[in-house]
């Protein structure tokens, strides 16, 4: 197909299906994921990471989208059923929720990410689309697949992969490209000791996203070969990557060039979240006067399960018992009962009682703060009742034997934390 009819015929997103691989853990969230996989983790407020993918697909004109789950799925699949039940296949719209339900053989749940994607080739068929997104669940961005796509097409890649510029040394935890002049990749590099540069850049490297766009009838060719190898993985990036850089033309796609950015957004943003450290920061950014990541910009919204709460809530107003908040966000559903908070983030329906202090914190949904109580520096999982006086954030080593407490010194609490305190 030439360019011209390409452009004549409309955007490519329409041919496309977004396919959403959430099926990893993250373990380096620690108990965060103990009852959810990592896409299904809370984060900004009201939306689970996943909804960042999800929602980039949806704005960029993608009318097909597909999760592979595995891990702990419940809570992810009960959050896309809930906040992603609008597509309708009238409109020749499409959302397909794909458990990991041995559909090869009564032994074998997905081996790997390639694995996830070919067990569900007969499904992807009946939608008769004509390139592939392959996206990682758990990263928070703002990107405009369609340019992606575009750039696929013009250079007549067999894979486009998504980048990011980091530094060099940096690089080292990434899979990264080696790329020439023209940004074609001629080699792949899993977790390299010493990156490759840029041309022209030597103290940057290009590092992959998870992104990966491919030809469908290529890449159904590809799946097919790699689950008949019986050396591989089943991964794609392990697999069906360094096969096609060494085999056929793959191409970096930087990011820059298809970030969404507001007015308020002065660099490109995009988060791993994997750590509790890199997660509570992540969220307690957004409370910045101007933060690195609009969540307001209406042009490309976030989507999510929306719950019907009531308003935010703040009561009492005498001296040591105001309800307040500074350079906080607070969603619905919460009370701010004569208790102060400084630089927080609180999810749906959080009630921080009388005389409690709250300064950097992120209290993820429906956790109830008990009165006295004194939090700095902790991130709180779902439904945790927090009891009287408990004081957080003072005592390294008392923290560090109650609770979870990470390099930064920030302290993950959770119900079962908080239950042997009592036992």
């Amino acid at each position: 197909m030439t360019r011209q009819s390409e452009q004549t015929r409309g955007p490519l997103a329409r041919s496309a299906m977004a396919y959403v691989l959430a099926g990893g853990r993250g373990s380096r969230l620690m108990e965060l994921t103990d009852k959810r996989a990592k896409p299904a983790v809370y984060f900004g407020g009201k939306s689970r990471i996943i909804d960042f993918a999800l929602s980039n697909a949806l704005n960029s004109g993608i009318r097909r989208i597909g999760v592979a789950t595995q891990y702990k799925a419940h809570s992810l699949i009960r959050h896309l059923q809930r906040g992603w039940n609008f597509f309708r296949p009238e409109r020749n719209e499409s959302f397909d929720i794909l458990p990991a339900s041995q559909r090869v053989s009564e032994d074998q749940w997905y081996a790997g990410t390639a694995d996830a994607v070919y067990q569900n080739l007969d499904i992807i068929d009946k939608h008769s689309i004509e390139y592939m997104i392959i996206l990682a669940g758990d990263h928070v961005y703002k990107m405009d697949y369609e340019k992606m796509l575009q750039q696929h097409v013009e250079q007549n890649a067999e894979v486009t992969i998504g980048c990011l510029e980091v530094p060099r040394m940096e690089a080292i935890g990434f899979g990264v490209m080696h790329v020439d002049e023209k940004d074609r990749i001629v080699a792949f590099v899993e977790k390299p000791k010493d990156p490759p540069a840029i041309p022209g850049s030597p103290d940057l490297a290009l590092a992959s996203m998870g992104i990966y766009v491919f030809s469908m009838k290529f890449l159904e060719e590809e799946l097919i070969r790699d689950a008949n190898d019986p050396t591989s993985s089943r991964d794609v990036g392990k697999d069906i990557i360094p096969h096609i850089v060494k085999n056929g033309k793959a191409v970096a796609h930087r990011f820059p060039k298809s970030c969404v950015r507001s007015s308020q957004e002065k660099e490109s943003y995009w988060r791993d979240v994997g750590t509790v450290d890199a997660y509570w920061e992540a969220n307690i950014d957004l409370t910045d006067i101007v933060p690195q990541l609009d969540l307001y910009d209406q042009d490309w919204p976030i989507w999510t399960y929306g719950e019907i709460t009531p308003p935010g809530k703040f009561v009492h107003d005498t001296d040591g018992r105001r309800g307040s908040a500074v350079t906080s966000l607070v969603s619905g559903g919460c009370v701010v009962s004569g208790s102060a908070l400084k630089r927080s983030l609180l999810f749906t329906g959080v009630r921080a009682n009388s005389y409690s202090s709250i300064e950097n914190a992120v209290i993820l949904p429906y956790v109830d703060i008990g009165r006295y109580a004194q939090l700095t520096n902790v991130v709180i999982d779902r439904g945790v009742r927090i009891p009287e006086k408990l004081v957080v954030g003072e005592d390294p080593v008392l923290d560090a034997k109650r609770f979870r407490r990470s390099e930064k010194g920030i302290c993950l609490i959770t119900q079962p934390m908080i239950d042997n305190l009592q036992a």
